[in-house]
C-alpha cells in the first residue's frame, strides 16, 4: 500500500484533489484536522490538556471546545499555536498509524493523509511521498471568500499560520498546480500515480 501525504495552503484545492483520489484511485482518505477533531472530544486527555492549557473560555456552554475561539488564539499567536500542535500531533500520528495499519490488512492500494501543516509535523517516516496542491493566493482567496464566506482578514490570519510556499516545496516530491481548471489538475495526479 502506497502512503501519499497531500498538503498545501488553505484554500489551494486539497479537498477536490481528495475526493478525485478516492473516487478514481481508492484510496483511503485521512485528514488530519478530522482526525485531530474525534481525539479532542470532551473526556479525551488531548481535551483535558487543551483546557488546562487555554483555560475554560474556549468552552462553548455545553463544555464542547469552541473551535472557532481557540482559533482566533491560535492563528494570531505563534507560540499559542504551537503549544497546541504539541498536545495534539503525537496523538493523532499515533492514531495515523494504526489506521494504516487496518487499511494494510484490508489491501488498500493508496492510504492518504491530509494536514496544511504536514510539511512541519513529521510525517516524512510515514509517508511514501508527499504532494504539494498549489494555487495562487489570488485563486485561493478568491475560493474561501466564496466557498466559505471567509473576510480578508480571516483568510490573511489563516495564510501567515500555515508554511511558506518555500516550505511546502522544499517538502514535497511533487507539486500539482490547482490554479486552472480542475481538468489540468487530474492530468497532474495521472502522471504521478502511473
Amino acid at each position: 500500500m502506497k502512503v501519499l501525504g497531500i498538503t498545501g495552503g488553505v484554500g489551494s484545492g486539497k479537498s477536490r484533489v481528495l475526493e478525485y483520489l478516492k473516487t478514481e484511485y481508492g484510496a483511503a482518505i485521512c485528514q488530519l484536522d478530522e482526525t485531530a477533531k474525534k481525539l479532542q472530544k470532551r473526556g479525551s486527555p488531548c481535551y483535558d490538556r487543551i483546557v488546562e492549557s487555554f483555560g475554560t473560555e474556549i468552552l462553548s456552554e455545553g463544555g464542547v471546545l469552541d473551535r472557532e475561539k481557540l482559533a482566533q488564539i491560535v492563528f494570531r499567536d505563534e507560540s499559542r499555536l504551537t503549544l497546541l500542535n504539541e498536545i495534539v500531533h503525537p496523538e493523532v500520528k499515533q492514531q495515523v498509524r494504526q489506521y494504516i495499519s487496518e487499511e494494510k490488512r484490508k489491501h488498500r492500494p493508496l492510504y492518504v493523509i491530509e494536514a496544511a501543516l504536514l510539511p512541519t509535523a513529521g510525517y516524512e517516516d510515514i509517508c511514501d511521498e508527499m504532494w504539494y496542491v498549489f494555487a495562487k493566493e489570488a485563486v485561493r482567496r478568491e475560493r474561501l471568500k466564496s466557498s466559505r464566506g471567509y473576510t480578508d482578514e480571516k483568510i490573511t490570519d489563516m495564510i501567515r499560520s500555515q508554511p511558506s510556499e518555500d516550505i511546502f516545496r522544499k517538502a514535497c516530491t511533487a507539486v500539482i498546480d490547482n490554479s486552472g481548471s480542475f481538468e489540468e489538475t487530474k492530468k497532474q495526479i495521472g502522471e504521478l500515480l502511473v
